[in-house]
């Protein structure tokens, strides 16, 4: 489809006997933000040096914007920004003249166009300073400011928030909305912070061992993984557990988790107030992205 500004399809890598990737395939559109999260060496850095045409392709084909990154290099990149780890960045100089740099690495790009970016990205009052002064999510909407001095519209950002405060991660997480949405670039990130994923994110490919093993929304992802379950706040926890027929937890002495959906509920807390057991509140279990993405891994290690 016209929107789609990404596709990867059946990615292999080998590196002598060993698969690296193992016929990786995922897509992003025009305006959407797609999170890239796996366990460490699941290949998540490997796919990205392919999509760039950093490493060489043993079987599969990246697409970027209709074009093969192995058959016509130049025409798939052109339209790419990319910031892998930190930006890199002169500190004794101040951003506009960082920008000045790297405006130098494209055709037809002017000085209104980086007063343009230094506007999407918010450093319109401290763009004249030395970067040496700037905070480290300074820095990075600069490196930001840099990717998308050329108008590209697909970037890929790995570990955008790593190292930031709060501030800082706020900051990046609506900059990287207001790229998706109103410039209507294609995000790919590559992230361990999954609670920033879960904000900023339509959706998420889970990579493990070489392998996607989920591509879906968020949501659904949430909704698929977990059954759906409502804690009650009761007078009498062991007490319940003889009258709940359902599958169940005791947390406490006050509270129990039920396995339930809400058609169930009305059921539920009719019998157990009929039994003496008062029900003073009802709510709906809120599973996280961590959360969904520990159960479909089997694990708890986190890239």
């Amino acid at each position: 489809m016209d929107d789609v500004v990404l596709k990867c399809n059946k990615l292999c890598k080998k590196i002598g006997k060993k698969d690296i990737l193992k016929g990786i395939s995922l897509e992003v559109r025009k305006g959407e933000i797609v999170g890239f999260i796996g366990p460490n060496g699941a290949g998540k850095t490997t796919t990205i040096k392919l999509i760039l045409g950093l490493q060489k392709i043993t079987k599969g084909f990246v697409q970027i914007n209709g074009y093969d990154i192995r058959k016509e290099f130049i025409k798939a990149i052109e339209k790419v920004g990319t910031i892998v780890e930190s930006p890199d960045l002169y500190m004794y100089m101040s951003g506009y003249d960082n920008l000045k740099i790297s405006k130098n690495c494209y055709k037809g790009i002017n000085d209104s166009r980086i007063d343009e970016v230094v506007k999407i990205v918010g450093l319109n009052n401290r763009i004249h300073d030395k970067v040496s002064k700037y905070s480290l999510g300074m820095r990075q909407r600069l490196g930001i400011a840099q990717a998308i001095l050329h108008k590209p519209n697909l970037l890929i950002l790995d570990e955008p928030t790593n190292g930031l405060d709060p501030e800082g991660i706020i900051e990046i997480r609506n900059l990287i909305k207001r790229l998706a949405h109103e410039e209507k670039i294609g995000i790919l990130i590559s992230s361990h912070n999954l609670s920033e994923l879960e904000n900023s994110c339509d959706k998420v490919c889970i990579i493990k061992s070489g392998e996607i093993v989920e591509e879906m929304n968020i949501e659904g992802l949430k909704n698929e993984i977990v059954e759906e379950s409502y804690i009650l706040e009761i007078n009498d926890s062991k007490k319940a557990k003889d009258i709940v027929k359902n599958r169940y937890e005791i947390l406490d002495n006050e509270h129990i988790k039920v396995y339930a959906n809400k058609v169930e509920l009305p059921a539920i807390t009719k019998e157990l107030e009929k039994n003496q057991i008062t029900v003073y509140t009802i709510t709906k279990e809120e599973i996280t992205l961590e959360d969904a993405f520990l159960k479909k891994i089997g694990g708890n290690n986190i890239d």
